[in-house]
C-alpha cells in the first residue's frame, strides 16, 4: 500500500497545506495551490494523467497519515475538517466511476 505523510505541525495556513501536498504527492509544477485543483489530482491516481507522482493499481489504496493532527486541529481546525471532508468527496467520485475508494486516512 502507497502511504504518504502529512506533517500537522508544519500547517500554519492553506500555503503551506499546498506546498507541503505538492511535495507528498507529487503534483505537476503547473498545480493550481487550491482545494479544488488538489481535488483533480487526487482523483485520478488510478489513471496515467500525470496529476501525481503516486499511481495506484485498480484496488490499491493510498494512506495519507496525518502526523500531528492534534496540533494542525488546534491551530486551523476548519482546515484539516475541509480536507478530511474533501477526501471523503474524492472518495464518492471513485465509487460513482465504479472503482473501490482510494484514500484512507490516519489521524496520528
Amino acid at each position: 500500500m502507497a502511504t504518504v505523510r502529512i506533517d500537522g505541525a508544519a500547517i500554519t495556513g492553506w500555503d503551506a497545506f499546498h506546498t507541503q501536498s505538492q511535495q507528498v504527492f507529487g503534483f505537476p509544477d503547473f498545480y493550481g495551490r487550491t482545494m479544488d485543483a488538489w481535488i483533480d489530482c487526487l482523483s485520478y491516481l488510478r489513471d496515467d494523467d500525470g496529476m501525481s507522482a503516486i499511481r495506484l493499481a485498480p484496488d490499491e489504496v493510498l494512506q495519507i497519515d496525518i502526523v500531528h493532527a492534534d496540533v494542525w486541529r488546534s491551530a486551523h481546525p476548519d482546515m484539516l475538517d475541509e480536507v478530511l471532508y474533501c477526501i471523503a468527496g474524492i472518495n464518492e467520485r471513485y465509487a460513482d466511476y465504479g472503482e473501490a475508494p482510494a484514500l484512507r486516512v490516519g489521524l496520528c
